[in-house]
């Protein structure tokens, strides 16, 4: 009985043994999830202080900072590091830009309702959305934007990766005018709506740039008249229906 009683206690023991290194190995594991969730964490954090600090940077100072060297020092941060996340500060003026058009087009899903608008209501939609987004970076924008070149509908260089975005998202717009007849299928002109609503929103970021009035009320009315002019001459119109007629008749001969 001695005997088994001492074995018994002996496999309890190496139980315990077993159990407390189980136990080590889960919090070493834990901690190193822990570690690497930090680290990604970290990551992100950095890619957020760049932004943030170069848009206090032109805030503050009106202008772009005078080189990614002493910029990425001032932040604590060696030059290469500030690479890892932008290669320019081009690359960072995109990216607001990008960011912008991203929750506009979150801030419209959130909406629910937008899936039941005709064509040029989805784009009424938008843009009235996108002037809101716009607003809560204003001195940013204006900072920059103000005092280039006021031709409108002409957009910065370092507008191409939103342009890109907002073409695929006007062109399902376009898509589904098309299929509605609520835009006008047109040989060769057709190909070029989505060119023609990229000027459109140039205009309405210069024309908003500009406006001084209260609320900005003239970029309200700027936004509704052009985008009726704009899917009026995208509809089929009297002059569609003429050359219609025209080519009845002379088919008909």
């Amino acid at each position: 009985m001695e005997t088994w009683n001492s074995n018994l206690t002996n496999v309890f023991h190496v139980f315990l043994n077993l159990l407390a290194l189980m136990t080590v190995n889960h919090v070493y594991k834990r901690d190193a999830m822990e570690t690497t969730t930090v680290k990604k964490t970290t990551k992100k954090d950095h890619k957020k202080l760049i932004l943030e600090s170069f848009k206090n940077h032109v805030l503050e100072h009106g202008d772009l900072p005078k080189s990614v060297f002493k910029f990425a020092k001032d932040l604590k941060m060696k030059e290469e590091e500030f690479y890892t996340y932008f290669t320019s500060f081009e690359s960072i003026k995109s990216t607001v830009l990008v960011d912008i058009f991203d929750e506009t087009i979150a801030q419209i899903a959130i909406q629910g309702v937008f899936e039941e608008y005709s064509a040029r209501e989805k784009f009424l939609s938008f843009l009235f959305t996108w002037i809101e987004e716009l607003k809560k970076n204003r001195s940013y924008l204006l900072s920059l934007y103000e005092s280039k070149a006021k031709s409108y509908g002409t957009f910065p260089k370092e507008s191409a990766e939103f342009k890109e975005k907002f073409k695929a998202f006007a062109n399902e717009i376009i898509l589904e005018g098309k299929e509605t007849e609520e835009i006008a299928t047109r040989p060769v002109i057709s190909d070029r709506y989505d060119e023609a609503l990229w000027i459109q929103v140039g205009f309405v970021f210069r024309y908003w740039l500009d406006d001084r009035s209260p609320r900005f009320e003239k970029t309200d009315a700027a936004i509704e008249k052009s985008v009726n002019l704009g899917f009026d001459l995208m509809g089929k119109s009297a002059l569609d229906s003429f050359l219609d007629f025209a080519k009845f008749m002379y088919q008909s001969k």
